[in-house]
């Protein structure tokens, strides 16, 4: 069964030993996010540190990146939370969560007394921000920081909610500033609804909500699809939810906290810079809307999660590379098939999230190849990534060294390397390369677009021989890994993913 809510989740990983609850005091103030940075790249156990120096007065617990997987298998801890089997390998468990995914269960509503997160609610006056240890997680971030939540709001025009994740930045005990980036859905709503109309958009952010629900907030749920529906389908059965203090959004009944406002037209507040998952510092500090806080309700003593983005790209895991890999992957794969396309895979490059994708197909032709490009890069909010590598279908998009060798045997680097110049096409200015100047439009985000989307044709051309076909013996594998057991190996230590 998968696990009922954060608190639950924490159990799971301390009954697998893979927690580390930590009863000496620590700072917020960086403290907490140097421990879990150090745990994220000797891809030890998660910290919990129960005890905050000056933690206000809700005596809250900080979680640090508690979705962050193994090394070799990073999608364990996902697919424990979610009463998978253990052991799936990548193709199992992909393909599992592609079949939850094809059942959403819509949710059903409790009552407040029947709702965890409404054990202390304060209203008006009574809000505080500053009751809560938010995490100060990299030295140079232009302040305190929530970045492991689901902000929930709402269509003005339909009855769609919109479950997403944009961090925030708390300026006071009822302001904080809130990277809306144009492109994504939840912005769009703000942006070119709400603003237009100069009104004040409703929102709820869910912290330490159980879950399935950050992990279909995560996920490139289509537009006008409820993230409620999936979670539910990923958990395998209804998501309980509960309707806010002082607006009609309805949130799930057993997070931690839960902060109801709205995001106000035409106000700015600064935000960031902020050590992101680039693994460097950006800039430059830029205006984003601003959320108002009306009430703040919670559990007792409740648990803060947050995600150390950035502690050098390309060595550690964390939440956000974790699920990326474990959550969008899958959706993304399942996204392609129901467009139509031949996809065996769509993963993103290990340990860097949100830069780069691998698409796994067995159709090479050139034609094929770019109208699957031009659909991803026109079709989907993907201003994140700015490029895909196609291999064949036998290549596990998984594997890195699978995906570069195909880079490497089958790129021809003058006809293999393809660009889309659309200037218009929206780009996230979190990128390292972009100067500040191209980094742009301090109104809504985006950049100004210094290239647009690329990709890499690694696929085998139709008259070259494919590997030996033993390689694909499931067979002589299984006979191989036999004979690395009698001899007393360990096959994780001497396998690479899941092979």
């Amino acid at each position: 069964m998968a696990v009922e809510s954060f608190r639950d989740y924490l159990q799971l990983l301390d009954s697998r030993d893979e927690l580390n609850r930590i009863s000496q005091e620590v700072s917020w103030n960086l403290q907490a996010s140097a421990v879990t940075m150090m745990a994220d790249k000797t891809d030890d156990t998660v910290p919990v540190f129960e005890t905050i120096a000056n933690p206000g007065e809700t005596d809250a617990r900080l979680v640090g990146d508690p979705y962050r997987g193994a090394r070799r298998r990073p999608w364990d801890r996902i697919a424990a939370a979610l009463g998978l089997p253990d052991g799936l390998t990548g193709d199992e468990y992909y393909e599992t969560v592609i079949d939850r995914l094809k059942s959403p269960i819509p949710p059903t509503v409790v009552d407040k007394e029947a709702a965890a997160c409404k054990e202390v609610v304060q209203t008006g006056e009574n809000v505080d921000l500053f009751e809560f240890p938010w995490p100060y997680i990299h030295a140079g971030d232009g302040g305190r920081y929530s970045n492991l939540h689901t902000m929930i709001t709402t269509d003005p025009d339909s009855e769609w909610v919109d479950w997403s994740y944009h961090r925030t930045m708390i300026h006071s005990g009822t302001k904080a500033s809130v990277l809306f980036l144009a492109g994504e859905q939840t912005p769009n709503l703000y942006y070119y609804k709400y603003e237009r109309r100069d009104e004040p958009m409703p929102v709820a952010i869910a912290i330490g909500t159980e879950p399935a629900v950050y992990f279909s907030s995560v996920m490139w749920i289509p537009t006008g699809r409820d993230e409620a529906d999936y979670a539910g389908g990923l958990k395998g059965e209804s998501i309980e939810l509960v309707q806010c203090e002082t607006n009609d959004l309805h949130v799930p009944a057993s997070a931690e906290v839960i902060i109801e406002g709205t995001v106000l037209p035409e106000r700015r507040l600064d935000e960031g810079p902020f050590g992101d998952y680039f693994g460097y510092m950006h800039g430059p500090r830029r205006s984003m809307p601003v959320l108002k806080v009306d009430a703040i309700t919670h559990r007792s003593k409740p648990y803060i999660p947050f995600c150390v983005e950035g502690a050098g790209t390309g060595h550690d895991l964390n939440s956000s590379s974790t699920m990326e890999l474990a959550c969008v992957g899958p959706d993304a794969t399942l996204g392609l098939r129901t467009a139509g396309f031949n996809v065996e895979r769509c993963a993103p490059w290990r340990f860097t999230p949100r830069t780069v994708y691998t698409v796994a197909t067995d159709q090479s032709q050139q034609g094929y190849l770019h109208d699957l490009a031009n659909f991803i890069f026109t079709t989907w909010g993907m201003l994140h990534v700015d490029f895909f590598v196609f291999v064949d279908s036998d290549v596990d998009p998984l594997d890195q060294r699978a995906v570069l060798e195909a880079i490497a045997l089958n790129a021809d680097p003058d006809e293999d390397f393809y660009q889309f110049g659309v200037e218009t096409m929206p780009k996230v200015p979190l990128n390292i390369y972009q100067t500040p100047e191209e980094k742009g439009d301090a109104e809504t985000g985006t950049s100004k677009t210094k290239t647009a989307k690329a990709y890499i044709d690694a696929t085998r051309d139709e008259d070259c021989t494919a590997v030996p076909p033993y390689l694909g013996d499931e067979e002589l594998k299984r006979d191989a890994r036999e004979t690395l057991s009698r001899a007393g190996l360990s096959l994780a230590s001497s396998t690479e993913g899941d092979r």
